[in-house]
């Protein structure tokens, strides 16, 4: 995309706050953001300005010549050297909504190099501005206002920078504020277009809106003249102004000024604007005007044909649409522009030909953005691996797709190309100091992951074993405890985890892969066991802990332990209980007991000598006298 992206202001034009009595607009979220500048301030139009916040990195500075501008918030900037990544990003919380973004980029030789830089932005993902080396001195001197209108989704804006070779991005100012989500024809065209500003036209006029004058827009536009937009045969055009009312004006969901109506340019040969733009893309153009020459009373009177390169897309009778001073407005978009000019005429059918307004916004397709999900594990990756500033880990991991946007991520889009996913990681031999967090389990589509030759710790996660994942290098670090067994669900084709801390048994599905024609490394890690040419397992410890045998074993002994425990119980507490006295018994009872046992002494004496009578030994009488 070109330089001409740019609708370049060269004066400024902060918002101004709203006048003492509200307007019925509905809508109050707001930034104003002094980038490189360190304490609030207040500017001469009343409008509040935050100290530089939301970045990712880079470094203030002062232009070269801060008493040439007259706002503070052109005078400084923030820059973003290789140091902080090739991308960064001013990300920006917000409520979900359309956004009116606008932002000064200056040059002004800050770094007395004498040499602009080259570098994209982006907002949400989708690539908007492009500056390209040399800029023109006025440009790189003054400094140049851009803006346009975007969705944020997601409570959070991403304003990135990219890095064309070694140049670092600069910017002057960055203001956000939210407008309604129905302007523009959003109804129409879906909120999946970025309508970036062509040229925004106040025919009759000089510039003017906030920051300009103090006349109001809702929206905070800042419109220009169109005297340097017309042609050669327009020049001569004749300036209508009006200081009567405008009705129609300032309503839902453009809310279109009323001074934007009341001045006008005509002429009786017809008007031609010529506006330059970038071809292959389509553009959404606006045209307003309203009937305030008292001379036309009826329609008819004024009719002219509206005619967008060469194509006529509409006749317009104002007083016939809406009568006498009254906002009217049209819009028309021409579709895969294959020029680098838009051409727009309106030609007579019955009077002069008259208009009040043109708007022109390229309409720049949203690029993909990576799947939600991915991009939380991906933050989470940043945080547990400490992914160094200098690799640029910030906004979207994947777009815009044109940029490299983290450094060692590839992304592909997924089956039904609705988003992008992350398909590797390489970051070898960065530095990292960090470990693999959970969250790495969100990466579905992983296909090859090298984390080798760093020094992360800790074990790693359940979560590792994506069934895309074909190459895992995790070599030269400290990964201690055991291996996980997802890794056994992957179709790992190289699995290199050699020279950690590992311990515990292999997995033999995962030993299997150099069977299966891989190739697996386990070498240097004391504590693996179970495989060749690595040591047995002990019997009954595995990967760090108990095996399950041993856990089994100790379950059976534990039960038939409890089992003779409760059986001891039972004999010595409830059958004695049950059956033992533990008093003393009367005397009679004793006196029984002991006749008792005499009793059964003399049977057994009798039965003994009945035995020796019968074996013929001599008898003794029973009773002697």
């Amino acid at each position: 995309m070109s330089f001409l992206f740019l609708f370049l202001f060269l004066l400024s034009f902060p918002f101004l706050l709203p006048p003492a009595f509200p307007l019925p607009y509905p809508y109050n979220t707001s930034y104003h953001i002094d980038c490189g500048y360190l304490t609030p301030s207040t500017d001469s139009y009343n409008v509040s300005w935050s100290p530089d916040q939301f970045f990712t990195g880079g470094s203030s500075a002062v232009v070269s010549e801060p008493l040439h501008f007259h706002l503070q918030q052109e005078k400084t900037l923030r820059y973003f050297p290789l140091s902080s990544g090739k991308k960064n990003c001013y990300n920006v919380p917000l409520p979900a909504g359309r956004y009116y973004i606008r932002t000064f980029t200056v040059y002004d030789n800050y770094d007395g190099k004498s040499h602009s830089p080259s570098f994209d932005a982006s907002v949400e993902g989708t690539l908007v501005f492009s500056w390209r080396s040399p800029w023109p001195e006025n440009l790189a001197r003054d400094g140049a206002y851009s803006d346009l209108f975007a969705f944020v989704k997601d409570g959070q804006l991403d304003f990135c920078f990219y890095s064309i070779a070694t140049d670092p991005p600069v910017i002057g100012s960055l203001e956000v504020v939210q407008i309604d989500p129905l302007s523009y024809n959003s109804a129409g065209t879906g909120d999946s277009y970025i309508l970036v500003n062509y040229g925004r036209l106040s025919p009759g006029s000089s510039q003017w809106g906030p920051g300009f004058t103090t006349d109001q827009d809702l929206f905070g536009r800042s419109w220009q003249s169109d005297s340097g937009y017309r042609t050669a045969k327009s020049k001569s055009a004749r300036v209508m102004t009006t200081n009567e009312k405008i009705t129609g004006t300032e309503q839902a969901p453009n809310y279109f000024p009323m001074k934007l109506y009341q001045s006008a340019v005509t002429i009786d040969g017809g008007l031609e604007y010529e506006l330059a733009v970038d071809a292959k893309l389509d553009y959404m153009v606006w045209f307003h005007f309203a009937e305030f020459d008292s001379t036309v009373k009826k329609a008819g009177e004024r009719v002219f044909d509206v005619l967008v390169n060469e194509k006529n897309v509409s006749r317009v009778d104002i007083f016939k649409q809406v009568g006498s001073f009254a906002a009217y407005s049209l819009n028309y978009t021409e579709k895969n522009l294959s020029s680098s000019v838009l051409n727009v005429k309106l030609l007579p059918v019955v009077g002069a030909p008259l208009i009040c307004g043109l708007e022109n916004y390229a309409m720049v397709p949203a690029d993909l953005s990576t799947v939600p999900e991915q991009v939380i594990a991906m933050r989470a990756l940043k945080d547990s691996l400490r992914v160094p500033d200098r690799m640029g880990w910030n906004g979207d991991p994947c777009a815009p797709t044109d940029w490299d946007a983290w450094e060692g991520v590839t992304c592909h889009a997924n089956k039904n190309g609705t988003g992008l996913v992350i398909t590797q990681i390489d970051l070898g031999s960065q530095g990292l100091k960090g470990y693999i967090g959970d969250k790495i389990s969100l990466l579905s589509n992983l296909v090859n992951l090298n984390l080798s030759a760093n020094s992360l710790e800790g074990t790693l996660p359940i979560g590792l074993g994506q069934i895309s994942l074909a190459r895992l290098d995790l070599s030269n670090n400290q990964f201690s405890g055991s291996i996980p067994e997802s890794l056994t669900s992957s179709s790992l084709q190289l699995v290199r985890l050699d020279n950690n801390l590992l311990e515990g048994r292999v997995p033999e599905e995962l030993y299997s892969v150099g069977v299966h024609g891989g190739t697996i490394y386990l070498s240097g890690n004391k504590g693996l066991c179970g495989v060749p040419p690595l040591p047995d397992c002990p019997l009954f410890w595995e990967n760090g802990h108990l095996s399950n045998g041993a856990k089994i074993a100790i379950g059976i002994s534990c039960f038939v332990f409890v089992l003779v425990l409760l059986l001891v119980i039972y004999i010595f507490c409830i059958r004695r209980g049950k059956n033992d006295y533990d008093f003393g018994l009367p005397s009679d009872l004793m006196f029984a007991a002991k006749r008792n046992r005499y009793q059964r002494q003399k049977s057994l004496m009798l039965l003994e000598m009945e035995s020796q009578h019968a074996k013929g030994l001599p008898s003794l009488p029973l009773n002697p006298h």
